[in-house]
């Protein structure tokens, strides 16, 4: 199995590409599906192999594989995982067959479009996390949006094609800025290696002012993807339009790559001018928390509902990275792995009652307890997941992020701990409204319960919440060297600009 050791990060990557090209010739729906479904499985299975082979005392990149691409300019296929990537690699593993399985009834249209394009999809956020080369990173970042603007625009809901171009337009807007940074960088440090790169730039001689507008560049780019406060509008209607695997993936991988973007790149490249604008990303942060949950109660439409309280949930994970504190980082981290497995749960619930009644309004529904009890017991353990009850991944995260802002700033912590609540309020209501009260519907009275295909397709996710709450230290103790690094990193940068004052 040694000999695997090298080829995982490319074969997770490029088999689901491989399998959607071959796709193009294959005429049978019935294999589409079923190649399909196979392919992903055997990423999954690739993904969790890594998982257990993983040496959780390394800081470093791990399953590494490098060679020549184009050697004139010094730019390498280049692929590694450090504990950080790694999860990422997996959340995206796991969600990517449970968006085919919800999707196995309810894509009727253009069928083998659609698994071509997810299973790109796949491979293009795979590569993302795994690139170890600036301009491999930039690559995969681009290839990832097309696949994702065509689920949006063809398979999506009424306004698709409005909500697939304010998506493409705000990340191309953004990527445009990064690759600004992607050039400045190589022609300063010679280089597109990421290792190479996060060990020359910080000690380079570059101004503080050249610096943050670096920052700047690639920071524009990331905060649209998580989105942070005011870069969130597209959010709302990619998610109200987008099918019910799109918006799991939205919700449940594409937001993470925003903060994966600061980790990985902005705050190891340039962390001076990290530590000089930290101060103006926790704001944003913390009026992301407060204004997504706001927001989300004031939503009639269930989906926009979550959308906005997205906003809010990746609002914690920015505010713990930037906390710069060994606690925070492990927070935010662990709450974008929250993140992706609870509203990716909830995304999926609210598919589940769409396909049966073409309906998302909170008022079409009321009563759904009575009528579909499976459906309601799974909802419920999701909600309070997502409010972080003691005991669920929601709360480990959370607790996390809260301590670590709490450590630098009781104001910062004091802040973010009303989304807590707002959240509670919302979710709540939420449920109440959907599932007690009186069935507003007469039809609502006949809906059919969770079939076997979609317990099969919560289960995993179901249970991955109670794991993560129980037994945080699976994802805890692989991403705390890489953290570590990072909080090292920036501490480095405080001494130089501390002896530089001097």
């Amino acid at each position: 199995m040694d000999d695997l050791r090298p080829w995982v990060l490319t074969l997770m990557t490029f088999l689901p590409a491989a399998a959607g090209l071959v796709l193009i010739a294959v005429r049978s729906e019935r294999a589409v599906r079923g190649v399909s479904l196979a392919t992903m499985f055997l990423v999954l299975v690739l993904a969790g192999w890594t998982w257990a082979m993983y040496d959780v005392e390394s800081a470093g990149m791990q399953f590494e594989q490098k060679a020549a691409w184009i050697a004139h300019l010094k730019i390498h296929y280049a692929m590694g995982v450090d504990g950080i990537a790694l999860a990422m690699v997996v959340l995206t593993a796991l969600l990517a067959p449970l968006c085919l399985l919800c999707s196995w009834h309810a894509v009727k249209d253009r069928v083998k479009g659609f698994f071509i394009a997810m299973l790109l999809l796949e491979g293009g956020m795979i590569g993302v996390f795994c690139a170890a080369d600036l301009f491999l990173f930039y690559v995969f970042w681009e290839a990832m949006l097309i696949p994702m603007v065509l689920i949006i625009g063809i398979w999506g809901g009424p306004r698709r094609v409005y909500a697939s171009v304010k998506f493409f337009i705000f990340t191309m807007a953004g990527s445009l800025l990064m690759f600004l940074g992607v050039l400045w960088c190589y022609f300063q440090a010679g280089t597109f290696s990421i290792p190479e790169l996060q060990a020359a730039l910080p000690n380079a001689h570059v101004s503080l002012h050249a610096q943050v507008l670096l920052f700047l560049a690639f920071g524009v780019a990331f905060a649209v993807k998580v989105p942070l406060f005011p870069f969130h509008t597209w959010l709302p209607d990619a998610h109200v339009e987008a099918p019910t695997a799109g918006s799991v993936i939205l919700a449940g991988v594409l937001l993470k790559m925003g903060a994966y973007g600061f980790l990985r790149i902005a705050i190891p490249f340039f962390p001076q001018a990290a530590v000089h604008c930290a101060g103006w990303v926790v704001a944003l942060s913390l009026v992301s928390i407060v204004f997504g949950a706001l927001m989300s109660m004031a939503q009639s439409d269930i989906k926009k509902l979550i959308a906005y309280s997205s906003v809010s949930h990746m609002g914690f994970c920015m505010l713990g990275i930037f906390s710069f504190t060994t606690l925070g980082l492990q927070g935010g981290v662990m709450q974008m792995v929250n993140h992706g497995v609870s509203t990716g749960a909830l995304f999926l619930l609210v598919g589940m009652v769409y396909d049966r009644t073409h309906k998302r309004g909170v008022d079409d529904f009321g009563g759904l307890a009575r009528v579909t009890p499976v459906c309601a017991t799974c909802f419920l353990v999701i909600t309070l997941s997502s409010i972080g009850l003691p005991g669920l991944n929601g709360f480990v995260g959370e607790f996390l992020v809260l301590a670590g802002a709490f450590s630098v700033s009781k104001a910062w912590a004091a802040v973010a701990a009303t989304g807590v609540v707002l959240g509670a309020m919302y979710m709540l209501k939420l449920y109440r409204d959907v599932f007690f009260g009186k069935v507003t519907a007469a039809k609502n009275e006949k809906l059919p319960d969770a079939s076997g295909l979609e317990i099969a397709t919560l289960a995993p996710l179901l249970a991955l919440v109670v794991i993560l709450g129980v037994v945080p230290r699976y994802v805890l103790e692989r991403t705390e060297p890489a953290v570590r690094k990072i909080v090292q990193t920036v501490q480095n940068a405080k001494a130089q600009a501390h002896e530089h004052h001097r």
